[in-house]
C-alpha cells in the first residue's frame, strides 16, 4: 500500500461513518480489518472491532477537511 496513507485506526463503526463522508465527495477509501481476516483465516492476532482506513496519497489534501472535521466530531481530536 505504498500509493496509500492510513487516515483512521479504530472502531469499525466510526470507521464506517468516515468511510461515508469521504464517500460523499467521490473518494473511496479502502478498509481493512486484520481480525476479521485472521478469524476466516483460522487464527487470530490482532484486536478486535478495530479497522483501518486508507486514501490514495493524491486525495489526502481533498480528504483532509472532512477528516478533520470527522475526527472533532467524535472528539477524538
Amino acid at each position: 500500500m505504498s500509493e496509500t496513507t492510513r487516515i483512521y485506526t479504530g472502531p469499525t463503526l466510526i470507521a464506517k461513518g468516515l468511510i461515508a463522508r469521504l464517500n460523499d465527495i467521490g473518494i473511496s477509501p479502502i478498509e481493512r480489518n486484520d481480525h476479521d481476516s485472521s478469524l476466516r483465516a483460522g487464527f487470530t492476532m490482532s484486536i478486535a472491532n478495530q479497522t483501518m482506513v486508507f486514501i490514495r496519497k493524491d486525495e489526502t489534501q481533498k480528504a483532509q477537511p472532512i477528516i478533520d472535521e470527522f475526527l472533532k466530531e467524535i472528539g477524538d481530536q
